[in-house]
């Protein structure tokens, strides 16, 4: 498999569960302006959308949207624990997490990368993230992970966790959130990952 990656972006998602999953695994670094892979390719003709990441599979097929590629990884080695059976409750769990945080917080944090919005505008976006921050702060509440054991949904959220940094959003109110957070960068395979993309 290969995966098409851009430091810091939300590819570090799926890069942790490849990791995590034990899968061989290349990666690609993409230029998002140029849209152009680290070799020169036209990453347009990987993924029309564009953006990352994207997930090529051995028998050449694309499989695009972060959501899809951890679940796929997942399934590739049931045994992992990376994600619940299919067709459980428990799975259904999961899914609703990977929605969360795809839905309210990776997108919530779109207009705070954006140099062209007001920063009194930027101040609404963060104040509707922090409430979803104060949610997540709960449901961690007496646990190590989002589910109680580690999973995909984890190396999603840990991400976002990145993400509040960059843009100095205020976490001092997120114990469980920041306690999260180095139980994840003491993971072998979150290091692992980190590295790959020189993020560490």
């Amino acid at each position: 498999m290969k995966l098409f990656y851009t430091p810091g972006a939300c590819s570090i998602s799926p890069h942790i569960a490849l990791c995590e999953a034990g899968i061989d695994h290349q990666i690609d670094k993409v230029d998002l302006k140029a849209k152009k892979t680290e070799g020169g390719s036209d990453y347009l003709a990987v993924n029309p959308k564009g953006y990352i990441p994207a997930l090529q599979l051995d028998n050449g097929e694309i499989l695009v949207e972060g959501v899809a590629i951890v679940q796929y990884i997942a399934d590739q080695k049931p045994d992992s624990g990376l994600a619940p059976k299919a067709g459980t409750m428990e799975r259904y769990r999961l899914q609703e997490w990977l929605t969360f945080i795809s839905s309210e917080l990776h997108k919530g944090f779109s207009p705070l990368f954006n140099p062209a919005i007001p920063d009194e505008v930027k101040k609404v976006f963060r104040d509707r993230l922090t409430q979803r921050w104060a949610y997540v702060e709960k449901a961690l509440a007496g646990k190590d992970y989002l589910m109680g054991s580690f999973n995909v949904a984890d190396g999603y959220l840990y991400n976002m966790t990145r993400w509040a940094k960059r843009v100095e959003l205020d976490m001092s109110a997120c114990p469980n959130v920041n306690a999260f957070v180095a139980r994840m960068e003491a993971r072998p395979k979150v290091i692992e990952a980190l590295k790959a993309e020189g993020l560490m």
